[in-house]
């Protein structure tokens, strides 16, 4: 599968581009692109669809953070998520406005169904969804209880009597759609709008859904399963197609937005794809050495405290830390040595440690061995 551009690049804007510089940039490629001005090239047609996509992305600015954040991998996965969730002619038609007269491109300026009336589609549904270290880093099914529309049984989503006191509208003769002529510089096309009398529906309401109340919908309360990939992040949005709130007399449903919130550890710490750990020793065993059992994401383990073991010592647990969603590579675990000092001592410690005071193995002297705190860092982290 060839890899897709990066879509600041197809729009031949900077990452620091505003609305209106990313609403001109598409302006001028759609027009130079689009299939109504060269009609057969499949060249121009899958530019046009790749600055379309582009577009979408980076003047939504979720997606855009998304995007910006992850890349191309940030805008969809599997198990059941949504990529990046771009449609062309809702967004092409809402630069170009409905009577575009490029429209004829899509069959008019929103989503046709095989009827010819448009699709309509729900608004998303936006929860916060908390997950503990473990669940991150293993992955995670969750069942949640989620209240959205759904379509109302009674009249099947259409809002009326038993679902079958409609009747065809006579605006539009029931094609949901307007069309009319429109001159331009390149000749005669014809552009559709939105027939404003049945707000494209093909059909009026004679009597209302007495459940519904004509609205072809009703709220529920669903249990939703949502499957959560391993290494997910704080602040992350995931999104599942369909699972939204269905719109009024018929259409798709918008989509589930998740987004995710970590529960803090009480002893572990998060650091990317790796974890930190805080390990404090005494003295004496950081002096003579020790077996140290210390928590890690699957369990207590234990490891060697080597004899003469010095304070800011970073020890490594290769493959202990999460998966990297964007990547198969796992983090590790690094436990930070601290030597704990104490603040009071009785007389027999006190005496002990007098005569340690000045013995020859406790003066403090430099080895071409010593690394302060930040080389150690850079040894870990290069």
């Amino acid at each position: 599968m060839a890899q897709k551009k990066d879509y600041y690049e197809v729009l031949g804007v900077s990452k620091t581009a505003t609305e209106d510089e990313l609403k001109k940039a598409y302006r001028k490629l759609a027009i130079q692109y689009h299939p109504d001005k060269n009609p057969g090239d499949k060249v121009a047609e899958e530019k046009f669809k790749e600055i379309a996509e582009a577009y979408g992305v980076l003047s939504d600015a979720e997606k855009r953070q998304r995007y910006d954040q992850f890349g191309h991998q940030g805008m969809g996965g599997a198990g059941g998520f949504g990529g990046a969730g771009v449609n062309m002619e809702d967004i092409f038609s809402s630069v170009f406005g409905d009577d575009s007269p490029f429209g004829s491109f899509f069959g008019g300026g929103g989503r046709r169904s095989s009827g010819g009336q448009p699709v309509r589609k729900g608004s998303d549904l936006r929860i916060k969804l908390k997950l503990d270290l473990e669940e991150i880093a293993n992955g995670v099914e969750k069942k949640i209880k989620v209240k959205r529309y759904v379509s109302c049984n009674t009249c099947s989503g259409n809002g009326s009597k038993n679902g079958n006191s409609l009747k065809t509208c006579t605006t539009c003769n029931g094609n949901g759609q307007i069309r009319k002529v429109v001159s331009t510089m390149l000749g005669q096309m014809v552009s559709t709008s939105t027939c404003h009398t049945c707000q494209g529906e093909g059909k009026v309401i004679v009597d209302r859904c007495e459940t519904c109340f004509g609205e072809g919908r009703v709220l529920n309360e669903d249990l939703i399963s949502i499957k959560i990939p391993a290494g997910v992040g704080e602040g992350m949005q995931l999104s599942m197609t369909g699972k939204g709130n269905v719109p009024t007399r018929g259409g798709v449903a918008g989509d589930l937005l998740i987004v995710i919130e970590e529960e803090e550890h009480a002893e572990l710490k998060r650091d990317g794809s790796n974890i930190i750990y805080d390990l404090k020793l005494n003295f004496a065993d950081a002096v003579l050495g020790k077996e140290a059992e210390i928590p890690t994401i699957g369990g207590k383990v234990k490891i060697t405290i080597k004899a003469g073991t010095q304070p800011g010592e970073v020890l490594r647990l290769k493959g202990k830390g999460l998966k990297d969603i964007n990547s198969y590579g796992v983090g590790d675990q690094l436990v930070h040595v601290n030597i704990y000092t104490p603040t009071t001592v009785n007389s027999e410690e006190r005496g002990i440690l007098e005569k340690l005071r000045e013995a020859p193995n406790f003066q403090p002297r430099a080895t071409k061995n010593d690394k302060n705190f930040f080389d150690r860092m850079k040894d870990f982290f290069h």
